[in-house]
């Protein structure tokens, strides 16, 4: 019986062992989508204590502690940090199975050096243990950045961010690590959402006139975008349950944003046509800047609405959606294409019945001027976990070029999450190390420790053009 969690975790064969060490244990990681928080960052305070640092705004350990039972005042609400995280370790032996027992064990042994396992019967002891290591220091953000071996992080950022802690922080030569922002227009997009109106007032204030037309919003649009360009930024980031494809004439467009502007209710076909007409615009721009454009399509938000209500966005209550994707998606991109304003593209779904669909979609359009111009998107949220990670590595595999993939990332709001790369490569070191081991694949460990380097940092690095940044 293997020990649990030990150095070889994962890593199953001699092969994948080898290739790991060689490839993957020491190479930096490039963490080009989270939720980081710039201002945190900067400013570099240190954590209270484990809870905040660890609990707190971490919606994935909120939604098991909900279906274990635990009472919403342990999760969200008045309950101290000391009790909020005496409940969390109360549920964590019954989540066998959930990546949320991987993650929290790995950032516990890799941050504090703590191999004991947490359960209700050494919450105190572990609590006691962490608190003290975080007083001695080496927990700030800047400090755990560096810790991990963090070469270069993307924000994700509003177009009426003023980006004021991404200048500061290009202007601060001490920290090593790259923050850069990342495009973020969902809530430009979103034209029926309650969220529009309100937007449009903080843009109209960033850019310091009004936004009467759709013409108007494009211009202030790629003002932002020039601004956010010279800033570092090399990628967009858009959340959409499905993929809209409708044509629309400029009358047409202006109307409907007038409509929305005035709170009126849009149909299903107006609000295809504007969120088609901005994609396209926006892809535009990001391809004329040689940025790429990240596509997360399938999640179904804020389906509870009385917690919504009570909580707000990203608090645990999103789910899979299942939207047909494929006709939009190809639609889409082909009319980029047509005329050769198709942006660098990573395709992210979250429902995995569309992991084929978008594994064929990238050979559709790919590029001999940029290796592996479309992305399939690494699994992302609730697909993070082992069987998921192993579905899209061989999914990709089966059906793209494996050794050009951009490989992980976090997507997370926790300084402490970048053990999930480490997840993430011992099961590509585990998958390929049983292909070679299985007679699959010759073994030229020399090379596959290459790949593995590649996919783990290098690809990424080239492909948002970090070397310029």
């Amino acid at each position: 019986m293997k020990k649990f969690m030990d150095r070889d975790f994962l890593l199953t064969t001699k092969t994948a062992k080898e290739i790991y060490k060689r490839g993957a244990e020491k190479t930096p990681i490039f963490d080009w989508h989270c939720h980081l928080s710039p201002k945190e960052i900067y400013e570099d305070k240190k954590p209270r204590d484990i809870y905040s640092l660890w609990l707190s705004g971490d919606h994935y350990k909120w939604r098991a502690m909900r279906s274990y039972g635990v009472p919403e005042e342990f999760v969200t609400g008045r309950k101290s940090g000391h009790d909020k995280f005496l409940k969390y370790a109360e549920i964590m032996p019954y989540c066998i199975g959930n990546p949320l027992y991987h993650w929290t064990h790995l950032e516990l042994q890799r941050y504090f050096g703590i191999t004991e396992t947490l359960s209700a019967e050494t919450a105190e002891k572990i609590w006691q243990s962490c608190n003290e290591q975080i007083k001695k220091g080496g927990f700030s953000p800047r400090e755990l950045i560096t810790r991990s071996n963090v070469s270069c992080v993307c924000t994700t950022d509003d177009p009426a961010d003023s980006l004021e802690y991404h200048l500061k922080l290009k202007e601060d030569k001490s920290f090593k690590c790259k923050v850069l922002p990342a495009f973020r227009p969902d809530k430009a997009i979103a034209i029926e959402q309650p969220a529009f109106i309100p937007w449009l007032a903080a843009m109209e204030k960033t850019a310091g006139r009004e936004i009467t037309s759709y013409s108007e919003l494009k211009n202030v649009l790629r003002e932002r975008i020039e601004f956010f360009d010279s800033v570092g930024c090399c990628a967009s980031d858009h959340a959409l349950s499905y993929v809209p494809y409708a044509e629309a004439n400029s009358k047409e467009l202006e109307q409907i944003f007038k409509k929305g502007v005035e709170g009126k209710k849009l149909s299903t076909s107006e609000l295809d046509k504007y969120k088609t007409s901005l994609l396209q615009f926006l892809a535009e721009e990001y391809c004329e800047r040689d940025w790429a454009m990240e596509l997360h399509i399938g999640a179904m938000r804020n389906n509870n609405t009385k917690m919504f209500q009570k909580l707000g966005p990203d608090t645990g209550y999103d789910s899979v959606d299942d939207y047909a994707i494929a006709q939009g998606l190809s639609r889409f991109m082909d009319s980029l294409e047509a005329k050769g304003k198709l942006p660098k593209t990573v395709l992210f779904t979250l429902n995995p019945k569309d992991n084929f669909v978008l594994g064929t979609m990238l050979g559709n359009f790919q590029s001999s001027k940029q290796a592996g111009k479309i992305q399939f998107g690494s699994a992302w949220w609730f697909n993070d976990n082992y069987d998921g990670m192993r579905q899209q590595i061989t999914t990709l595999a089966n059906l793209g070029v494996l050794g050009k993939f951009v490989g992980m990332i976090t997507d997370s709001r926790s300084f402490l999450s970048y053990p999930r790369h480490e997840y993430f490569r011992r099961i590509l070191c585990e998958i390929i190390g049983d292909w070679v081991e299985e007679g699959k694949y010759p073994e030229n460990i020399k090379f596959l420790s290459k790949l593995v380097e590649d996919v783990s940092f290098n690809n990424a690095y080239g492909y948002f053009n970090l070397e310029d940044k």
